[in-house]
């Protein structure tokens, strides 16, 4: 038995000490990190989230998301998705289903069946160039919270649309047009809420909303992990 409790305490000791050589870097500052991040850049990240994540949910097509788009927030997007960190989504999607599940939110009553989550879609040209689709990936992190159904791939971009960024309003309204369709595991009379990584004018999510209810399918609204604070103008 002594011999039993010497090997156990000799394994966790080497795996201590495994552990000091296996820790990887904080994508975002490069400290140690047992998690994806450490715990300086989550403390950090925390700051960003809006006093009041549901400020925009109201109208037709609301919106509920988690921070401001700037600093620190804005870095760990841009790793996500330009840098190959697509464990970053892990803990985004968690902040946002953590901050859903407290905010309590209801639906209009004509809403009268549990929503499914469905991911803004990338082109297939984009996705194969990035390897993920990183709105897919929050999803998952954020359904893992919430325990939403999750509808990977319930819709298609089948248009190539240019990046928005430096467009015109009209322009990206244009780009924009019949860049999606219904795709697989959605029936008519779904209820869907869309997720997105960055919720800036709403035009990709209303596009996404009406080639939904095209096909009969309802969008209760939409969750994003970062918001401009301009959206709020608009």
């Amino acid at each position: 038995m002594d011999k039993v409790k010497k090997n156990l305490r000799f394994g966790k000791m080497f795996r201590s000490f495994l552990s000091l050589f296996l820790k990887s870097n904080c994508p975002l500052c490069q400290r140690p990190a047992d998690l994806e991040l450490c715990d300086f850049c989550q403390r950090q990240l925390q700051k960003c989230q809006l006093p009041n994540c549901k400020e925009l949910w109201q109208g037709d097509l609301p919106v509920f998301a988690w921070g401001v788009y700037g600093g620190i927030l804005k870095r760990a997007i841009a790793a996500l998705k330009y840098e190959n960190h697509p464990q970053l989504a892990r803990p985004l999607g968690q902040y946002l289903g953590k901050a859903w599940l407290k905010a309590q939110l209801s639906f209009p009553e004509k809403f009268s069946h549990p929503p499914t989550v469905v991911p803004i879609p990338l082109h297939a040209t984009k996705l194969k160039k990035r390897g993920f689709n990183q709105a897919e990936l929050l999803a998952e992190s954020f359904c893992e919270v919430t325990r939403l159904k999750l509808t990977a791939k319930g819709l298609e971009r089948i248009k190539e649309t240019e990046a928005l960024f430096g467009l015109s309003p009209q322009e990206r309204i244009e780009n924009l047009q019949n860049a999606f369709r219904v795709g697989k595991g959605l029936r008519r009379q779904s209820q869907v809420i869309l997720l997105d990584d960055i919720y800036t004018t709403g035009n990709t999510v209303k596009e996404a909303a009406k080639a939904l209810q095209q096909q009969g399918i309802a969008t209760c609204g939409v969750v994003a992990i970062a918001t401009p604070l301009h959206s709020k103008l608009g």
